[in-house]
């Protein structure tokens, strides 16, 4: 009798937290998950005004903002440079289908978000997790909590404050948690936290394009940042996603077959329409 296949584990600090977090920010921008999947469920190009009758709680306006930054980070292409010519996502962009299932895979999980639409689940999931070193901080925790603040500060390479205003953050998110209610106690990962390796190693993986030649990941423990605060924006990363775009695309962003869920459960990812408009969010 064969044994079955047992899944890779996915660690937390084998991948380049840098690299994450500025693929992250092509895709955090709220809309932009919406907006990808509605283009996937088309699965042809569409019209500004076609895109924003699928999602009757956005203006034309807001969509087609939404598409030229799309377009800009190589998320999506346009037939022609004409006004309104139609979009329709990239290799790169419909290579996010691996992205947003571990997503919402790990949201499903771990998170309290309640009965929301597919792409909700996700951007809220991606609002916890796209803040400049925050996957840093996570590595360090996981690697070796419980720690106290200043550790967690030294071995990330970051400014005190800085670590202090993230740990908070983090712990408004769900990600990390203190061992007592003490000041001083120490700080440690919760169970959404420590989940996050798959997340982590799709969003990785599908940043190969920006990244050019693979590199080795930086371990946490090696790390010599000397920055102190959040750094310049992402306008390079944009501009590289813009000229790296993958031929190597999927032939639908939901191809992948849907998995058994509860009575009641969430519908998959790809059914953007099937709720009402999206409520109002934590955070904005």
């Amino acid at each position: 009798m064969s044994t079955p296949v047992q899944p890779v584990t996915c660690q937390i600090g084998s991948v380049d937290a840098q690299r994450v977090e500025d693929a992250l920010s092509l895709i955090t921008p709220k809309w932009t998950t919406w907006t990808a999947q509605t283009l996937a469920q088309q699965g042809g190009p569409m019209r500004v005004r076609d895109v924003a009758a699928r999602l009757p709680f956005l203006s034309e306006q807001l969509v087609g903002k939404r598409l030229a930054q799309m377009h800009a980070d190589g998320l999506v292409t346009r037939a022609g440079a004409r006004h309104g010519a139609p979009y329709q996502l990239s290799g790169f962009g419909n290579a996010l289908s691996s992205v947003h299932r571990a997503l919402s895979d790990w949201s499903q999980a771990h998170l309290p978000v309640g009965k929301v639409a597919g792409a909700e689940r996700v951007e809220d999931a991606l609002r916890r997790l796209h803040l400049r070193h925050s996957t840093a901080v996570i590595q360090v925790l996981d690697a070796g909590g419980p720690m106290r603040f200043v550790p967690i500060a030294e071995q990330a390479g970051l400014d005190n404050g800085f670590t202090r205003q993230r740990l908070i953050r983090l712990q408004l998110d769900g990600l990390v948690t203190r061992t007592g209610p003490r000041h001083g106690d120490p700080y440690v990962l919760t169970a959404a936290g420590r989940a996050l390796g798959p997340v982590y190693a799709a969003v990785e993986h599908w940043s190969d394009p920006l990244a050019g030649p693979r590199r080795a990941p930086v371990r946490v423990a090696a790390a010599t940042r000397t920055h102190t605060g959040i750094p310049p924006g992402s306008d390079g990363i944009r501009t590289a996603a813009a000229l790296r775009r993958s031929t190597a695309a999927l032939n639908s962003l939901f191809s992948h077959a849907p998995q058994p869920r509860p009575a009641g459960a969430t519908p998959p990812i790809s059914s953007v329409a099937s709720l009402p408009a999206p409520g109002p969010s934590r955070r904005r």
